[in-house]
This record gives structure tokens, sequence and C-alpha cells, in this order.
């Protein structure tokens, strides 16, 4: 069994093209989101990509990098592409988010390790929610999971006092056996996955179990311009 990342990089996002070219504190967002996985357990790990330019950025770092079909409509279908073409049916594939530079290489490898249970198929992360205003924010996805850690559902808003309970923000990295990805890839749009516009509906309503585990640390993803100048300035300070 290999564990092998993925970094789907798409250049024509619709809130922010280019972004992953986009320069943070002296590097390019790809090059940053490569680095902080070269530092976990992976033991193979590559882009993604269906752009040219994020080719030659790659390239320029010494990363490794494959040309993908400009018809996906999501990051999973990019990492099943990759997937199939490098992977052996006992392989687990980590698909890590391209848009969030700062990831830390605990949390891939606290994924990884999940692995060990040999009935396992998907995991996730999540974080306990700190302020209250995340519970309102939908552009914070967040989750409910039983005893067992098995997500129970995806929501973009959480309608209930922030002192009434404990809430999870969804931490958008997902790990996959190879047959398990195959599979859910295969699967038609989902009336949840529709509604709330969260594909990972689609394998609940069809009856995946999701582990969700809890991790300390948040994420910080670039999905606007006012997001890019928000993480320079944290992390900026940080330094």
């Amino acid at each position: 069994m290999t564990v092998i990342g993925i970094i789907p990089a798409r250049f024509d996002s619709s809130r922010f093209p280019g972004k992953p070219l986009k320069n943070i504190l002296g590097k390019s967002m790809i090059r940053r989101v490569y680095e902080q996985a070269e530092q976990s357990r992976l033991e193979k790990f590559i882009v993604a990509t269906d752009d040219k330019r994020i080719v030659d950025e790659v390239l320029s770092f010494n990363g490794e990098v494959m040309m993908t079909s400009s018809e996906h409509i999501s990051g999973t279908d990019r990492c099943l592409e990759i997937a199939q073409k490098i992977a052996n049916v006992n392989d687990i594939i980590i698909n890590i988010q391209g848009d969030e530079p700062f990831i830390e290489p605990q949390q891939i490898n606290q994924l990884i390790a999940a692995f060990t249970n040999k009935e396992i198929g998907i995991v996730t992360l999540c974080k306990r929610i700190e302020k209250a205003d995340t519970l309102v924010d939908n552009s914070k996805p967040k989750v409910k999971f039983d005893d067992n850690k098995k997500a129970i559902s995806f929501d973009r808003v959480i309608n209930s006092p922030f002192e009434n309970g404990i809430f999870y923000k969804h931490i958008g990295i997902y790990a996959y056996r190879f047959n398990v990805l195959e599979k859910v890839c295969a699967l038609k749009p989902s009336s949840l996955e529709i509604k709330h516009k969260l594909e990972q509906w689609r394998w609940l309503e069809n009856g995946y179990d999701i582990l969700v585990l809890e991790t300390p640390f948040d994420s910080y993803s670039v999905d606007t311009p006012e997001d890019l100048k928000k993480i320079i300035e944290r992390f900026g300070n940080s330094n």
C-alpha cells in the first residue's frame, strides 16, 4: 500500500482566476501547498492541473505535476484521473486542497494513520468551532458526526445558539482507498448535494461512511482576493 497525495489546482477559478500562482510571502500558493505536503508522511505527491502555466510553475521548483482534462467538475474527479494512471488497487489517495497554502503536515499524517483500520474507506477532518459567528458563515461548512465518528450531515449554516452545544467546522481534506474513490466518482449528484452545494452529501446519500477526525489545526483557504490579503497578514505577522 502506497499513500499518494494529489493536489488539484485549477487556473480558471470563477471567484479568483489564477490563484494557484498568486504570490504569498515570496512563493506561489501552489508551491507553498506542495512544500507543506513534503513535510508529511506521504510517500508520493503530485499536482494535478489542466493549465500549462501551473505545470511550468511546479516544474520550476522541481515538483511533480501531471496534466488532466479541463472538463472536470470537481477536484475529486481530477484526483481520480491521476490516481487511475499511477495508483494500485490497495493505495490510499489523499486529496489535498490546492488553495490552502499553510496546511499542517500533521493533518495529512492524521489521515494516513486512520487507514490502519482496514474497514475505513473515506476519512476527513474537523475542528471545534470557537466563535459564534462561524455558525452562520456559509463559506465555512460544518459537520455533525455520531459517537463512532461517522459523519451524519454537512451544513453551511447552523441555526442554533452557540452556547447550547459543541459544533465543528469541516476541514476540507479527504483521504480515500483507491477503490472507494473510483466508486464515489461514478455516482450521480444527489439531492442534498445539489441543495447544499457540498459533494460529500452524495457519498452519504449513497451509503458510504465518512470517518471524521478532530484536529487542533484550523484551515485557511484562499477563495477570493480578500482571503489572500487576510492570509498574508496572518502568516506574514507570524514569521
